[in-house]
């Protein structure tokens, strides 16, 4: 059973692993979001009427793309946590299933072994009560 119980302890600790990398990434894709909103706002002035520093513009836009492919990637790496999360979660499950049912069986196998005992001291009881009206005969 402890066994069991180590096995259901590791497995909450990684489904914890698991739910905390998802906040980092969360919290990444959230930064980068708040970059591109950034980025944008960055090529519209440098877009605006007057003097327009093309180099610059063309720095905006490229560093723009770079941060929707890092988006997209973090998207990608944010599905695939999904299911592992899923995956962890299904393990952790499964290890306290298990852990219940062994906490069960031990529980019935007390309660077997105190009825056992209980019906033998009662047998004992009645053996030293029959013993004792046949000595007072």
């Amino acid at each position: 059973m402890k066994l069991r119980q180590e096995d259901r302890q590791q497995r909450r600790f990684e489904l914890a692993e698991a739910y905390k990398a998802d906040g980092i990434l969360a919290r990444q894709a959230d930064l980068v979001s708040l970059e591109i909103a950034d980025m944008r706002k960055r090529c519209l002035v440098a877009a605006s009427p007057g003097q327009v520093d093309v180099d610059r513009l063309v720095a905006i836009q490229r560093f723009e793309q770079f941060l929707r492919a890092k988006a997209v990637g973090l998207t990608e790496r944010k599905s695939r946590l999904s299911e592992e999360i899923e995956k962890r979660r299904l393990a952790l499950v499964e290890a306290d299933r298990q852990v219940r049912v062994l906490e069960k069986l031990r529980e019935r196998q007390l309660e077997a072994h105190r009825t056992k005992e209980l019906r033998r001291e009662v047998k004992r009881l009645d053996e030293v009560a029959i013993s004792q009206w046949r000595g007072a005969e």
